[in-house]
């Protein structure tokens, strides 16, 4: 049964695609393997009907390919170096910021939300308090416009 909006978007698959790419940027993160082989691996291994494949990609090679900048701008908002961030919740962090820096589209608290419901599925005990902390004062910086409006409505 398909539950697209009226603009096509599935957000039941998107959130799939969300949890598969916070498992491969983890892979990834630990074992250091090319990008294009971890997508390759999770495309043969998961079910990614279910998911939204191209929005799967579009996170992984896009924190991939920002990830200096995603670092940087973290760095920031956390209370230590991004290295010594939990690797779950450094990778929910790394596709939150890819988000909300680089998917306008993607409402900031529909990323923060998102992220928040990841981390409380694979985090750890209190992870999501702390993601949710780091993403609501980088929205309100890099998304400062839509975050104001959100508060005067």
């Amino acid at each position: 049964m398909k539950h697209a909006r009226p603009d096509g978007i599935d957000p039941h698959a998107r959130s799939r695609a969300r949890r598969r790419a916070l498992q491969a940027i983890y892979a990834w993160q630990l074992s250091g393997a090319a990008i294009a082989k971890v997508i390759e691996q999770f495309r043969s291994e998961q079910d990614m009907e279910v998911a939204d494949l191209e929005y799967f990609e579009d996170l992984v090679r896009g924190v991939e390919a920002n990830l200096g900048e995603l670092d940087a701008k973290l760095a920031g908002f956390v209370d230590r170096d991004i290295a010594q961030v939990d690797p779950i919740e450094r990778a929910v962090l790394r596709i939150a910021a890819y988000e909300l820096l680089h998917r306008p589209d993607v409402p900031y608290r529909v990323v923060i939300n998102e992220a928040i419901e990841t981390t409380k599925r694979f985090g750890s005990e209190h992870g999501h308090t702390y993601v949710n902390g780091v993403l609501d004062h980088a929205a309100a910086q890099w998304r400062a416009a839509e975050a104001q409006a959100a508060r005067q409505r």
